[in-house]
């Protein structure tokens, strides 16, 4: 099958589930059409039990799509690109300290304690598994996804200042994340060798160069469109700035998220001040807010039909089971450190804790670099329970932080 006949399937079942969802489940758009996936995939599953074929025909064409490449090379930009334009810098500035310890040093200290948590519960379980496997599983896993965080956050009436740390981070953990995935995964393949200094030196390159690229191609893309005054030719240059940028970015070995990101905030910051009139502005706003609802249809189905090509053992399940928990612990204390921390010297609400560990959302990212693992006899089980985690992530903990923050 073809890349046009599976975006097809996709957009066709993306429309299905959200007419369903409007019509009648009422859920929020992104939980409703995840929940659709994973209902008609249990579907196909238990239709295979009953004719021979079904299951191994959904599977074939859910494994067709390279998930992990149609969402962190594809997919990731846009989303991201329509997430950052709307926020206000300013609000990100005055909470520059606290998004900066939860991006960094919180992903750090998440990672060890989840791979920590994750090699006690698999070993108890004779699930044998080495240690730096289960600090892979804790460095992909341990990032908030900023699709799943910026969909939830549409529908909850967050405090601004709770919401640009909510958002922040989101925007900006995952490119740490990402690196230490990376290095962990060099590290337990043995591909390359590992030294601290080549650590540093990955991580500058990612993070930094990531940052620093994209002020430059947002500051071009800036420029251009201060010189004219055309919508169809300004949507143009962002689209283009998304696409180039990411793909050059990823060229280039930096980190196309974080590029964008900066990105995204220059234009929709500055760019949206300075260099557009407002015919601009609205045509921009109703075009991004457009590709930012399709982008998180397709995503969210794509993530409930992803069910059909798991390996899910008895054990894997209650593996998953058995992690969430210790997953939001790891949260939990990753979060309450640099916020008891911080509060030597602010102020922070009272609930500011418990709302980031329950609202860090986990979501397509995770199940993106669980899937990018080479194969081995440590794939499915670290994919079987990064995928029952995001699960209860999106349903569960998307579901109730609304009452929460209230």
């Amino acid at each position: 099958m073809d890349f046009i006949d599976v975006i097809t399937i996709l957009i066709t079942l993306a429309a299905l589930f959200s007419y369903l969802n409007h019509r009648f489940i009422r859920l929020p758009t992104t939980i409703g059409l995840m929940l659709c996936g994973l209902v008609m995939s249990l579907c196909l599953i238990a239709l295979g039990l009953f004719y021979t074929g079904v299951k191994e025909d959904a599977a074939g064409i859910i494994q067709s799509i390279d998930f992990n490449d149609l969402l962190l090379h594809g997919m990731l930009s846009f989303l991201l690109f329509a997430g950052a334009l709307h926020i206000n810098i300013n609000d990100l500035l005055k909470q520059k300290w606290i998004i900066s310890a939860l991006a960094t040093v919180g992903i750090i200290l998440s990672t060890f304690l989840v791979g920590g948590f994750t090699w006690t519960v698999l070993h108890a379980m004779d699930l044998q598994i080495p240690f730096v496997y289960c600090l892979v599983f804790g460095a992909l896993i341990s990032p908030t996804d900023p699709v799943a965080v910026l969909g939830i956050l549409k529908v909850t009436s967050t405090p601004e200042s709770l919401r640009a740390k909510i958002t922040g981070e989101s925007l900006f953990n995952d490119g740490v994340g990402v690196v230490l995935f990376i290095v962990l995964i060099e590290i337990a393949t043995g591909s390359h060798a590992v030294t601290p200094w080549s650590v540093a030196l990955i991580f500058l390159q990612e993070s930094l160069g990531g940052i620093v690229f994209g002020f430059c191609v947002g500051w071009i893309a800036y420029r251009m469109l201060k010189k004219v005054d055309n919508y169809q030719v300004e949507v143009l240059i962002t689209l283009a700035l998304v696409m180039g940028g990411y793909g050059l970015a990823n060229s280039l070995h930096i980190s196309g998220p974080l590029a964008i990101v900066v990105a995204g905030l220059l234009i929709g910051n500055h760019g949206r001040a300075f260099a557009m009139s407002q015919v601009t502005r609205d045509h921009l706003d109703k075009f991004w807010e457009l590709m930012d609802e399709i982008m998180n249809a397709v995503l969210f189905v794509l993530i409930g039909l992803e069910i059909v090509i798991l390996t899910l053992t008895y054990k894997y399940i209650l593996a998953g089971l058995l992690m969430i928990p210790l997953v939001l612990l790891a949260r939990l204390i990753s979060v309450g450190m640099p916020i008891a921390c911080l509060r030597l010297k602010r102020d922070f609400s009272p609930k500011v804790v418990r709302i980031l560990t329950w609202g860090g959302l986990r979501g397509g990212i995770s199940v993106a670099l669980a899937l990018s693992i080479p194969p081995g006899q440590y794939r499915d089980t670290i994919l079987a329970i990064t995928y029952i985690i995001v699960v209860f992530s999106i349903l569960v903990q998307g579901l109730t932080i609304k009452r929460l923050v209230a």
